[in-house]
């Protein structure tokens, strides 16, 4: 997939999800400054840029802070098949630190985020798997999510992880579908 997407040439901006290993964790990723922030890339794919968590990057004139990582549902099912499963795979306490930081150093005020799940209210509870014991789910980075969404000002907030397209009040969810930076829609232009 890198290859290709190396010869169509576009500039992707990644987001950590949480069925992959964090750049950090890969000796061919080094970092380098990218749109007001730092982002982890390859020189093999220098288009394919991976956000570094806590970031906030200048996008077509708005201030995108990212939040990466999730819980994966399916972790010990991936366990016993030895699919990959990495521990990381929800933000640290030392990336949670540094998000407080960069918001506490912007005055808790982005106009965008992006990040890979969502805060706790807004679970899409349609799409959570019946097969699953939602007991044994960890939510935590979700609850902490809800935190900051009580305490943020922010015009959009996009995710995906969840496998849902659909939008709750500034919540935007993004599975299938693809949408234009808010401030790109003038007039009847619709997303």
């Amino acid at each position: 997939m890198k290859k290709v997407l190396t010869a169509v040439k576009p500039t992707m901006l990644c987001i950590h999800g949480n069925h992959e290993i964090r750049p950090a964790s890969i000796p061919s990723y080094r970092t380098k400054q990218w749109n007001g922030g730092t982002v982890w890339v390859e020189e093999a794919f220098p288009r394919l840029l991976f956000a570094m968590d806590g970031e906030i990057f200048d996008l077509e004139g708005l201030r995108h802070l990212v939040i990466g990582g999730a819980y994966s549902v399916d972790k010990f099912y991936r366990l016993a098949r030895g699919y990959g499963w990495w521990p990381d795979e929800q933000p640290s306490q030392e990336i949670k630190d540094k998000v407080i930081q960069t918001l506490d150093a912007c005055g808790w005020q982005v106009d965008t985020v992006l990040s890979h799940t969502c805060p706790y209210p807004y679970e899409p509870r349609e799409v959570f798997l019946p097969m699953i014991d939602q007991s044994t789910v960890d939510d935590s980075t979700e609850k902490w999510l809800e935190e900051i969404e009580r305490k943020l000002k922010y015009d959009h907030w996009f995710c995906g992880h969840w496998h849902i397209d659909k939008h709750i009040d500034r919540m935007h969810f993004l599975f299938h579908s693809v949408e234009a930076a808010p401030q790109l829609l003038t007039g009847g232009d619709t997303l």
